[in-house]
């Protein structure tokens, strides 16, 4: 019989993987659900994110309004949904931009080592001395607060877990069997870096992109909640927070906390879903 094709063998292993723990399952699952709502949530949210009604300002939940209405008026479900897409795009692009940058830093310092080394090592070093969230606070507050600025800030803060992630593997690994059968074999410094030494990093790799989706959330509505991210009234889940806060007290407890819950959710399906990520880019579980 003729052997399965490679990416119907890949699928096998990603639901043999989900299908072997059903919390990994349940947070695959949420991934799934808000990647949906990123891509299709403004379209089919009740009402309009941006448009204001004082005549049901601080309702709570009901049939109309699931999720209450803000201090304008503002249907506080249509402005979390639209939130997704946002929050979201900057995660994945300043993990993305983190992780790119990181894994070519720390595999080329830890295959050449030298000076090479020594200064990706001093660079990541400096990073990690701040507190990580004031030292996105500063670079927002010094370029200012938009979204570039904020994708930016985020990077620079997730890169020194990469190069240190690609470089540690990498040094474990540049003298084993394998690599030296690949320079026997003619391959160059750069093949044996992107075929033989990336896949190998992956797993770990993988695992930390994970965690640091979760941060990359956190961090922007952090800025956000305290004036330094996304400017309103553009609906962001930390902007959300921020303008429910001062209504708990009041009673009016629901503006905090739909945003908040779902804020809450969506770290925890990213932090959940890093074993799963370790166990479906790692060579040696794929059968």
């Amino acid at each position: 019989m003729n052997a399965a094709p490679s990416y119907v063998q890949h699928l096998q292993h990603v639901r043999h993987v989900l299908n072997e723990n059903p919390v990994t399952k349940l947070a695959a699952g949420l991934f799934a659900l808000f990647v949906l709502l990123a891509l299709v949530g403004p379209w089919i949210v009740p009402y309009d994110p941006l448009a204001s009604n004082s005549a049901v300002a601080l309702q709570p939940p009901s049939a109309a309004h699931w999720f209450g209405t803000d201090a304008l008026g503002r249907d506080i479900f249509s402005r979390t949904i639209a939130a997704t897409r946002l929050d979201l795009g900057i995660a994945v692009s300043a993990v993305g931009l983190s992780f790119v940058l990181g894994i070519a830093l720390g595999l080329a310092a830890g295959y050449f080592g030298g000076w090479w080394d020594l200064a990706v090592t001093r660079v990541s070093d400096t990073i990690m001395a701040f507190p990580l969230f004031v030292l996105a606070m500063g670079i927002v507050a010094a370029l200012g607060n938009t979204v570039g600025n904020i994708v930016l800030a985020t990077a620079i803060i997730n890169l020194p877990f990469y190069v240190r992630v690609a470089r540690a593997e990498t040094n474990v690994r540049r003298e084993a069997g394998f690599i030296e059968a690949a320079r026997l074999s003619g391959n160059g410094d750069l093949r044996i870096l992107a075929l033989h030494l990336f896949p190998n990093i992956l797993p770990p790799a993988m695992v930390q992109v994970s965690l640091n989706m979760g941060w990359a959330i956190l961090n922007a509505a952090g800025l956000s909640f305290i004036g330094l991210g996304v400017r309103p009234p553009e609906p962001e889940w930390g902007i959300l927070v921020a303008e429910g806060a001062q209504f708990i007290v009041s009673g009016e407890w629901w503006v905090s906390f739909f945003p908040g819950a779902v804020l809450m959710l969506a770290v925890f399906s990213f932090n959940l879903l890093g074993d799963a990520l370790r166990d479906i880019f790692d060579p040696r579980k794929r059968t």
